[in-house]
């Protein structure tokens, strides 16, 4: 039989080679937690050696079968591509977690490796002091090499296979920052090369305040992705120490910041366009909303202000940047703190960041458009021109902003009712589906709250909940589409 050579094998080639490619870097990474568990005595570095060597194998015969293949890139291809990246990414994310000795579930596996690789930090792991390090560094691993995003780094490989990385990469992130240098990959290993160094000065400045070398490290790269997987049960606040609080609260931040423009910062001539409307909002809102929630904790819980001001803040910054730690279980704060959290919980960071949630760059475009709309009703003859700072927003930009935030809303209301239905009590499954969406991490409620876990939750929800968390990582529009049925026509 001849081997079919027309568009559809050309594509499902290109997408085989390039997932096998990162089958092929997940299973090396699988190499540094068999090291640590053979350096402590744990059985566990036979299933890492194991099951990388399988993975290995196996994407390296696919790989090499399907090498040279090159396609026109269109947002179908890029779609299913990025996709198709993800999920093979996650399934080989979860092997170890499934073939250790922590006895998950294939549900339970599965939904820890998508918590990890989306930088949700949602955990159905219980007794994480007592785990073996290579399983911890494993799950660390996991959040970081999600943090800076598996389609992020793809484009260091696309430009070869002939295939557009830098709009893949928009499709992942929404980063809609125009091109700042010459060749896609510059800008890839500019944006790897920042994250790397941030997140080795977050992990020296942990070390140096108190942490041991290990949790410094995993500690590190939770916190520049904004994933918020850590190596003890109480979180970051395992550790007591104020300094280390401040320490995570900057990096969160810094996480949720757009990464390029820490590039356009060390470019000739560039420093002026560095303002940015969505980041003058984000650190607004984090300084006013933690204010607003130290005055809370001063007031209604009579905590000295000092502690109220660190305290909120690193809670509050955390849960805006979907990072996820804690220091303390927050919601037996107030009724007045647990709103501002629900409030946080729904905003986000930057676009062309590590973190989830909705995005300020939303808001101010939904702002923008609100306004002018009133404008309209008040002045029905006059011009209301819609501004992101000093660019005009397209209409298209405003069909995709007003686009994700209804199915932003949608998702997480079949999400909840898909939830309930699995048998949770409604504001968990509420709760849940928002943490899931938003790529957040803990939620309300003693079962998924940030003095719980997501042990509890049966494996059918796991399932669901691991599908939100996909859909929410890659902002929706992304897995829908391919799910519609016009997608497949032609």
């Amino acid at each position: 039989m001849r081997r079919s050579n027309g568009p559809g094998a050309a594509i499902v080639r290109t997408i085989s080679h390039v997932a096998a490619i990162f089958g092929l870097v997940l299973s090396g990474a699988m190499l540094l937690p068999a090291l640590v568990d053979l350096s402590d005595g744990n059985r566990d570095w036979i299933v890492f050696v194991g099951t990388g060597t399988t993975v290995a194998a196996i994407c390296s015969l696919v790989a090499v079968a399907t090498r040279g293949a090159g396609v026109r890139p269109t947002p179908r291809f890029g779609f299913l591509l990025v996709t198709t990246i993800w999920l093979v990414s996650v399934f080989v994310g979860t092997l170890p977690l499934y073939f250790a000795e922590t006895e998950l579930s294939f549900a339970a596996a599965v939904f820890e490796s998508m918590s990890g690789l989306t930088t949700t930090g949602a955990t159905v792991i219980s007794g994480l002091d007592a785990l073996p390090r290579g399983l911890l560094l494993w799950r660390s691993l996991l959040n970081f090499l999600g943090g800076i995003g598996i389609v992020g780094m793809a484009i260091l490989i696309l430009p070869s296979l002939r295939v557009g990385g830098l709009a893949l990469f928009k499709l992942e992130s929404s980063d809609r920052s125009g091109k700042l240098l010459p060749r896609v990959s510059q800008l890839a290993a500019g944006i790897v090369a920042i994250y790397g160094a941030m997140t080795l000065l977050c992990a020296l400045l942990y070390f140096a305040l108190g942490m041991s070398l290990f949790d410094a490290v995993n500690h590190a790269m939770s916190t520049l992705a904004t994933g918020g997987f850590s190596t003890h049960d109480e979180s970051i606040g395992f550790f007591e120490s104020d300094a280390i609080l401040m320490v995570a609260t900057v990096f969160m931040i810094a996480g949720s910041l757009p990464f390029v423009l820490f590039i356009r910062f060390f470019l000739p001539r560039r420093f002026q366009r560095w303002r940015d409307p969505q980041v003058t909002l984000f650190l607004v809102l984090c300084l006013v909303l933690s204010l607003v929630l130290a005055a809370t904790r001063v007031v209604i819980n009579e905590v000295p202000i000092g502690e109220a001001l660190i305290s909120a803040t690193f809670n509050l910054v955390s849960v805006i940047t979907t990072t996820g730690f804690v220091s303390e279980d927050f919601t037996l704060w107030s009724n007045a703190a647990i709103g501002i959290f629900f409030l946080a919980m729904f905003i986000g960071g930057c676009a062309g960041s590590t973190a989830g949630g909705i995005k300020v760059n939303r808001i101010i475009i939904l702002y923008e458009l609100v306004r002018a709309s009133f404008g309209q009703v008040i002045r029905p003859h006059s011009v209301q021109r819609l501004k992101y700072g000093r660019d005009d927003i397209s209409i298209e930009t405003i069909q995709s902003v007003t686009i994700f935030i209804f199915l932003f809303f949608l998702s997480l209301l079949v999400g909840t009712t898909v939830l309930s239905m699995c048998g949770l009590e409604l504001l968990t499954a509420f709760s849940a589906s928002l943490t899931a969406v938003g790529n957040v991490g803990p939620g309300f409620g003693p079962a998924v709250g940030p003095a719980g876990n997501f042990s509890s939750v049966s494996d059918p929800a796991l399932w669901i909940l691991s599908f939100l968390m996909l859909i929410g990582r890659l902002e929706i529009v992304t897995v829908l589409v391919i799910l519609s049925p016009g997608f497949w026509r032609d």
